[in-house]
C-alpha cells in the first residue's frame, strides 16, 4: 500500500450523519477521512489502495460490516479494519475480531477513542511493512545473488544450492579457509522455506567443550557453577530456522556424541535437565579439514560423519575460479569505498589485475577482500599500479611436488618441501599443520623458511 503524508480513512455507516460526524472528527485529528452511507458503495471504494484504513458499522441493510471486512482482507490483508457496533451485537463484533478486524468499538463512543485505536493500527501496519522490507533486504543480501561469480565452479555450486535449499537434509560444506562457506550456508538458508526463521551460527572452535555444550544445548539453573538461570541454547534459538555449525571438525569427541543424539532423536536435553525438548532445526555444518582422515585418526566419530555428510558441497578455492577475480575485485572496491569514502582509489591497473589473477590465493576470497581494503585505505592515486601491490610471493607458483627422483637433497630442503606440502593439504592452517607434524609453530616456521 502506498505511503502518504496523511492516512486516508473510509468511514462506512448507514447513518450518514454518524459517518459524517466521525469523518470530520478524524479530519480535525489530521486524517483524510471520507464518509459513506452504503455498504455496497464502500465495497467499491475499498477495491483500490487509496484507503489506509476502514471504519465500518457492523449492521448495514445492503452489505454488513463482516462482509466489508472479508472483502478488505482479501484485497489488502494489511489494511486495518475497525468495526462499530451497538451494545446488543457484541457477540458478532467479537466474531469480527476472529476474522481479522483490528478492534471493535461499542456505540456510543468518543471520537478520541476511535483516533487512539486508528493510530495504533496504522503504526503497527507501518512496523510490519518495515519488518517485511527488512527481511526481504536481508534475504536478498544473503541469497545466491549475494555470492559473486560466474565461473563454472561457482555456477555448479549454485545448482546444488538451489536443489537442496528446501530440503531438511543436513548439508556438509567443505573447503579451504576463506572460501566463503559461511556465505554459502547463509544462501542455503535464505533460499529455503525457512528463510523467515532464525539463522544461528556457531563456531565450534571458538569455545572450550564445557562452554560449547551449554551454548548449543542450553542448561537449567544450578546445573553447574555460574548457571544462575535457565538458558535455552542455540539449537532451541534456531527453532523453525537453520543452525550453522562452523569448524565442526574441531568439536571434542564427547560433544560429538551428544550432537549425534540430537540429530538422531530430533530432541535436545539442556545440561542438568531431566526432560528432552523437541527440535525443528535444519543443520548445516562446515569444515576446512578432511573429516574422513580425522575418522581414521579417531578424532571424529564415523557415525556422526554419516549423519552430517548426507549432502556434501565443496566450496571451491579462489585459484579454481580465477575467472571470478575481476568481478570480485570490483565488488570489494565498492564495499571498501563505502567504508572509506575519502579514499581516492577507484580501480586497479590492468597490470595489477593480471598479477592478482596469477596469484594462488592461499587465503582465498577473504585474502582478496582484505587486500582490496588495504589498497583503498593506503592508496594515494585513483588507479592502483602493479608496483603498489604488496609482495605476492606465490604468484604463478606451481603446486608443491614431493617427487625427488634420483636427486639427493639436504634433509633441511626435504623438511621444507614436506612442511609446505602439509600446509597446503591442511588449507594453510599453520597451527593445525604444526600439530599434525608433531612440532611447535616456531619449528614449522623455521622449516618453511629454510632453503638449500
Amino acid at each position: 500500500m502506498k505511503q502518504r503524508e496523511k492516512s486516508c480513512v473510509l468511514v462506512a455507516d448507514d447513518n450518514l450523519e454518524m459517518a459524517t460526524m466521525l469523518a470530520e472528527g478524524l479530519q480535525d485529528a489530521g486524517f483524510d477521512a471520507f464518509p459513506v452511507a452504503s455498504g455496497k458503495v464502500a465495497l467499491e471504494m475499498i477495491s483500490t489502495d487509496q484507503y489506509d484504513a476502514l471504519v465500518s458499522d457492523l449492521r448495514m441493510p445492503d452489505l454488513d460490516g463482516l462482509q466489508l471486512l472479508q472483502a478488505s482482507k482479501k484485497q489488502y490483508p494489511d489494511r486495518p479494519v475497525l468495526i462499530m457496533t451497538a451494545y446488543g451485537a457484541v457477540d458478532t463484533a467479537v466474531e469480527s475480531i476472529r476474522q481479522g478486524a483490528y478492534h471493535y468499538l461499542t456505540k456510543p463512543f468518543k471520537t478520541e477513542e476511535l483516533i487512539i485505536f486508528l493510530n495504533r493500527a496504522l503504526d503497527e501496519r507501518k512496523l510490519r511493512a518495515e519488518a517485511k522490507a527488512l527481511k526481504s533486504l536481508v534475504r536478498q543480501r544473503f541469497s545466491i545473488s549475494s555470492i559473486v561469480g560466474r565461473s563454472k565452479a561457482i555456477t555448479a555450486m549454485f545448482d546444488v544450492i538451489e536443489r537442496v535449499a528446501d530440503s531438511l537434509t543436513p548439508v556438509l560444506l567443505v573447503g579451504e579457509t576463506g572460501t566463503g562457506k559461511g556465505l554459502v550456508a547463509s544462501a542455503l538458508h535464505a533460499e529455503s522455506k525457512r528463510a523467515a526463521g532464525p539463522f544461528v551460527t556457531v563456531n565450534c572452535a571458538a569455545l572450550p567443550e564445557s562452554l560449547l555444550e551449554s551454548e548449543l544445548f542450553g542448561h537449567v539453573k544450578g546445573a553447574f557453577t555460574g548457571a544462575l538461570q535457565n538458558r535455552i541454547g542455540l539449537f532451541a534459538e534456531a527453532s523453525g530456522g537453520t543452525i550453522f555449525l562452523d569448524e565442526i571438525g574441531d568439536m571434542a569427541l564427547p560433544l560429538q556424541a551428544k550432537l549425534l543424539h540430537v540429530l538422531e532423536s530430533g530432541t535436545v536435553r539442556p545440561v542438568g535437565a531431566e526432560k528432552e525438548l523437541p527440535l525443528d532445526v535444519r543443520v548445516i555444518a562446515a569444515t576446512n579439514r578432511s573429516l574422513r582422515d580425522d575418522v581414521q585418526a579417531n578424532r571424529f566419530r564415523e557415525d556422526l560423519l554419516y549423519r552430517l555428510d548426507v549432502v556434501s558441497m565443496e566450496v571451491p578455492p579462489l585459484r579454481h575460479r580465477r575467472d571470478d577475480i575481476p568481478e570480485l575485485i570490483d565488488h570489494f572496491f565498492v564495499t571498501a569505498k563505502a567504508r572509506h569514502p575519502k579514499s581516492p582509489v577507484d580501480n586497479l591497473s590492468a597490470e595489477a589485475i593480471n598479477r592478482l589473477m596469477a596469484h594462488d590465493w592461499p587465503g582465498n576470497v577473504r585474502e582478496l577482500e582484505h587486500l582490496i581494503e588495504r589498497l583503498v585505505v593506503l592508496g594515494k592515486n585513483v588507479e592502483v599500479a602493479a608496483s603498489e601491490l604488496p609482495p605476492l610471493t606465490n604468484a604463478g607458483r606451481p603446486a608443491v611436488d614431493l617427487a625427488f627422483g634420483n636427486e639427493v637433497i639436504p634433509i633441511r630442503e626435504m623438511q621444507r618441501r614436506y612442511a609446505t606440502w602439509a600446509l597446503e593439504k591442511l588449507y594453510g592452517h599453520r597451527g593445525r599443520t604444526a600439530e599434525r607434524l608433531g612440532v611447535d609453530n616456531k619449528t614449522l616456521a623455521k622449516w618453511l623458511s629454510e632453503r638449500e
